[in-house]
């Protein structure tokens, strides 16, 4: 789950990282309310900021510094509603103005190549860091973290030295890394990112900017982490399918997908979309796994979930028996339709393959269902799934 800069400046503050006074406003009078009660401590001088998980907001234009209340009531009036690369902002935190003498940058993330943790840091943060990734890579430091371990004062030196920092600076950035770790490992995180962390004139270091995504796989040991969660902005059917414990991302396609295994999920996906070019651009309706368990109840609820969707006009089921064996998978499949009933329409292309793929092919032909079309091949599945998906 990503998390609004807002949320992660609270999460930063809790952890004890050096933040500036904050407040969020979800309308012009609640932003020049909040920067008459912010802006004392920093001349009058705050910065109304658009609310939204994605980068760019600043030269989308949805980062303004107010020198008044007023302005600040103008800067948000003008920002709420904005689309920033496809998100609408309904929100925007009016934050305390500050000094900025340097732009530094620092993130720690889940390097799953090496499997470990890493560390980046630059003494040239701000907006244009991707490009400074790109075009001049060594004034990116990159230092890997050991998990074990993770980041202590010692490790937090060699960063920012790495970083090619001066003694002084060294010094001052020190706990504030360290800090930003705790966020990291005490939160679950997958990546902590402070873009600018800037160092004001008065010589303070001071984590501008936020960005946290947290592990959902750790939901478990953090139930205050629900309340973070836009809920607003969730799909429906995805919320709905969360419920039902489905592994379920909306698409914007015609052709329901189930299948058994993110990697096999990914690959159908593609399949699909390959296959509905023939068939005037057809394309997956969404992302579901069932995991590696395919009984009557898990299979019926994919299948209500998917039906669900009103772009959805045929259905790709695209199972490998392993563990789940073939013939179970489609006891599975008699289950859900049974349970669903003959109200849908809809065509179900069931491909199977792997452990037991006899009886379970078996097993659908004898049961004649009039929505089930069996198919041998992942490929001829994909195409019959398309061409069905466009007759409807």
């Amino acid at each position: 789950m990503d998390l609004f800069e807002y949320q992660a400046r609270d999460m930063f503050e809790k952890h004890g990282v050096p933040v500036l006074a904050g407040a969020v406003a979800t309308t012009p009078q609640e932003a020049r309310a909040a920067a008459e009660r912010i802006g004392a401590a920093s001349g009058g001088v705050t910065v109304v900021k658009a609310q939204v998980k994605t980068g760019g907001r600043g030269k989308a234009g949805g980062v303004k510094v107010a020198r008044s209340p007023e302005e600040a009531e103008e800067h948000a009036r003008a920002i709420l509603g904005m689309d920033i690369k496809g998100h609408t902002v309904q929100r925007v935190m009016v934050a305390q103005g500050a000094r900025i003498a340097e732009e530094y940058y620092f993130s720690v993330l889940l390097d799953r190549a090496n499997r470990s943790y890493l560390a980046m840091c630059s003494k040239e943060g701000g907006v244009e860091i991707e490009q400074l990734a790109v075009e001049r890579p060594e004034a990116l430091a990159r230092v890997a973290v050991d998990p074990n371990a993770g980041i202590d004062a010692a490790t937090a030196r060699e960063i920012a030295e790495a970083a090619g920092f001066d003694a002084d600076t060294v010094a001052a950035l020190e706990p504030v890394l360290v800090s930003l770790w705790e966020v990291y490992r005490d939160e679950d995180a997958t990546l902590v990112e402070v873009n600018p962390l800037v160092k004001t004139e008065e010589g303070a270091i001071i984590a501008l900017d936020g960005k946290v995504t947290l592990d959902a796989n750790a939901d478990f040991r953090h139930p205050e982490h629900a309340e973070l969660e836009d809920t607003a902005a969730t799909d429906p059917l995805e919320a709905a399918a969360k419920e039902k414990n489905l592994n379920y991302v909306k698409l914007d396609g015609s052709v329901g997908i189930i299948g058994n295994g993110a990697g096999l999920v990914m690959s159908t996906l593609d399949v699909v979309a390959y296959a509905g070019e023939e068939f005037g651009g057809q394309k997956p309706a969404n992302f579901l796994d069932i995991g590696g368990g395919a009984s009557a109840e898990v299979m019926a609820n994919g299948l209500h979930i998917i039906l669900s969707d009103e772009q959805v006009k045929a259905v790709f089921v695209n199972v490998f028996g392993g563990i789940t064996a073939c013939d179970a998978v489609a006891n599975g499949i008699v289950g859900a339709l049974d349970a669903l009933g003959d109200e849908e329409d809809r065509a179900l292309v069931v491909r199977l393959d792997g452990n037991n793929v006899e009886e379970g092919r078996r097993i659908l032909a004898e049961r004649n269902h009039p929505r089930v079309i069996i198919e041998d091949t992942m490929d001829g599945a994909a195409r019959r799934a398309a061409e069905l998906a466009s007759q409807n």
